[in-house]
């Protein structure tokens, strides 16, 4: 059971991460999806996300999720919160009973240096290390991050670059927290926390 990570981020959240090694059947015979996803490896991944909601709360209502029009699923009640992530063979989701909640998980690749600057302001460029590899690992971070804004938002029609940004970094060893900021009608600061397991990243905020 490749139960990747677990953290209890306070008393009324905590996140988890799945490392999928498993068949479609694992998940299947546990949780289902509401979506038709003709493509296999998806179908699996987002199995498996929903699968971890179940791992952080046995009686999560599923038959209560609705979809949202920017697809952001959701509990009409608002009982909880909750996001869902997944990238390669990588599940990851987080549930909060008091706050709004946004997670990303992001395997850290050469494909990322390509398109840096459509996501990142100038400043957010000067904060990147000069190294070839740790710079890799802060744009994936700063994409993460960004990513998580985006799924804590939950309404889509967002510009990476003019509604969200990274302020201030502050990392030690692995993991470390991101003071940043969200505008829409008004601006809202926020604080992304983050978890680096070699080469992937975890990203999540909470408000």
């Amino acid at each position: 059971m490749p139960l990747f990570y677990q953290h209890t981020i306070n008393q009324f959240a905590k996140l988890a991460v799945w490392h999928i090694t498993e068949p479609e059947e694992f998940f299947s015979n546990e949780v289902s999806i509401q979506n038709v996803i003709a493509h296999a490896h998806k179908r699996i991944q987002h199995l498996a996300g929903r699968y971890l909601l179940k791992i952080l709360k046995p009686d999560f209502p599923f038959h209560q999720v609705q979809i949202h029009t920017s697809k952001k699923p959701l509990l009409n009640d608002e009982a909880f919160h909750f996001s869902i992530s997944h990238c390669g063979d990588y599940a990851a989701a987080i549930i909060s009973e008091q706050q709004i909640a946004g997670i990303d998980v992001e395997i850290i690749t050469p494909k990322i240096d390509l398109v840096k600057n459509k996501f990142l302001t100038d400043f957010e460029l000067s904060l990147v290390p000069v190294d070839a590899g740790e710079a890799r690992k802060i744009i994936t971070l700063f994409w993460s991050s960004k990513e998580s804004i985006y799924k804590w938002y939950g309404k889509g029609a967002l510009s990476f670059k003019r509604n969200m940004g990274m302020e201030k970094l502050f990392i030690e060893n692995d993991n470390g927290f991101i003071d940043a900021h969200f505008i829409k009608e008004e601006k809202i600061d926020l604080k992304i926390e983050f978890q680096f397991f070699d080469n992937l990243c975890l990203a999540w905020v909470l408000k």
